[in-house]
């Protein structure tokens, strides 16, 4: 699916030795050393291992592992707040790693804003101060950069709160100060490093869906960083999965759950509901028989009698959905002489998309078990879901993964301490 978007990051070869000895610890790593034996025989902590991937335009892309896997590593390495050892990262055409001090500045200015999980906003400014912040550095008039703070206010749903300092904000406000502050600063690229992780689980599930409203109106190049398998599925349009400083699947979602790409992602990924992952598009059937907007009630009754079925979904002939037709409302029509049954349709049905997930399903089946329409946006119907569709699809997704390697591969080892104690939280 993205053949055909443009890169606006090409990470190559990355890799990251946390010690005195890089060159040391980078050749035993090629001679096919792990992470551990490594640290035990030099002290060193590999961070990053051989990490490629790209960052689309518009993209939100989710790097996420346990702790020490190397998440936080590799976000500041983008930026260069951590320098590599090996690697390329390129940006519009520029490698960071081969900027100068002066050129390094300049491009993070340019290209990077960052979101941390701690707010970072000053407490003696007002959150109007504090979005302006970023602008103020770069010398951007007050006339100016307080317009582009408010708009950035705006966009987070902080109107009215520019007189207000962050002891006044609940935690979830002052995170939407941080964000404003990052927005205003127009970068080309959003970081965020576990900005959600410090909210209440309620606060946190809100931000995510202003952060995919955001998202959606502004489509930011967007890198966030998270622990949490359920946030990584929730906003992530692909996710990239560590393991000790390494990659060990890129995908989305829905691919990472439905094909995990070993037995560490397959034990990664145990208990996750998959009925909030699969959607209806999953389940969907194609429609047995319609009957169309000029169907007279005889005609109809003849397809519903050689289907078997005692309703049928009524559309026009480019497959727009117009309504329901029952059996009983059909025979009606055809006693009374119509030669219509436009009059006798029911809306009395529910209509899905195709990317409502399953779990949404269920109740919606009523006591007439009719089969949920699912409909574009243009209201075509593409096809319907029966109940028992739903439970074939989550049976399948429910089949155990063969997991066969050691349990000890499942958890973090000793070395992942000692990245945690050379900064990748």
């Amino acid at each position: 699916m993205n053949e055909n978007r443009n890169v606006k990051i090409r990470v190559r070869n990355l890799t990251k030795v946390f010690g005195n000895q890089p060159k040391k610890a980078l050749e035993m790593h090629k001679e096919g050393m792990k992470r551990p034996e490594i640290f035990d025989k030099t002290g060193q902590t590999l961070g990053l291992s051989d990490i490629n991937f790209d960052v689309y335009e518009g993209e939100l892309l989710v790097i996420m592992g346990l702790s020490g896997s190397g998440k936080s590593t590799l976000i500041r390495c983008l930026n260069r707040l951590i320098e590599p050892t090996e690697g390329e990262i390129v940006i519009d055409g520029e490698n960071i790693p081969e900027l100068s001090d002066k050129a390094l500045l300049e491009c993070r200015r340019r290209h990077f804003s960052m979101v941390f999980q701690n707010f970072a906003l000053f407490p003696h400014r007002t959150v109007q101060q504090n979005a302006e912040f970023g602008l103020e550095i770069r010398g951007v008039d007050k006339e100016e950069r307080s317009k582009v703070a408010r708009k950035a206010l705006e966009h987070v749903g902080l109107n009215g709160w520019e007189d207000a300092y962050p002891n006044q904000l609940s935690g979830g406000m002052q995170q939407r100060v941080g964000l404003a502050r990052a927005l205003a600063n127009d970068s080309t690229v959003l970081l965020m490093d576990e900005a959600f992780s410090a909210l209440d689980p309620l606060i946190r599930g809100d931000m995510q869906q202003e952060l995919l409203e955001l998202q959606h109106r502004m489509q930011k190049t967007t890198v966030f960083i998270t622990h949490d398998l359920d946030e990584a599925i929730n906003i992530g349009d692909r996710i990239i999965l560590l393991k000790d400083g390494a990659i060990v699947q890129i995908g989305t979602p829905e691919e990472i759950l439905t094909h995990p790409a070993d037995d560490y992602v397959a034990r990664f990924i145990e208990g996750v509901d998959m009925s909030r992952i699969l959607t209806a598009q999953h389940a969907m059937r194609p429609v047995r028989a319609t009957a169309r907007e000029e169907d007279g009630p005889r005609t109809t009754l003849r397809k519903m009698n050689e289907n078997g079925i005692d309703s049928i979904y009524v559309t026009t002939r480019d497959r727009k959905l117009l309504g329901l037709a029952e059996v009983d409302a059909v025979e009606q029509a055809a006693k009374e002489g119509k030669d219509t049954i436009r009059d006798y349709l029911t809306q009395d049905f529910r209509a899905v998309g195709p990317d409502e997930p399953l779990h949404n399903l269920f109740a919606m089946f009523s006591e007439k078990s009719f089969p949920i329409a699912v409909v574009d946006d243009s209201r075509k119907l593409l096809g319907v879901v029966v109940k028992g569709a739903v439970l074939d699809e989550l049976a399948r997704a429910a089949e155990p993964a063969e997991v066969g390697a050691d349990e000890s591969e499942a958890g973090t080892d000793t070395a992942n301490e000692n990245i945690a104690a050379a900064g990748d939280a």
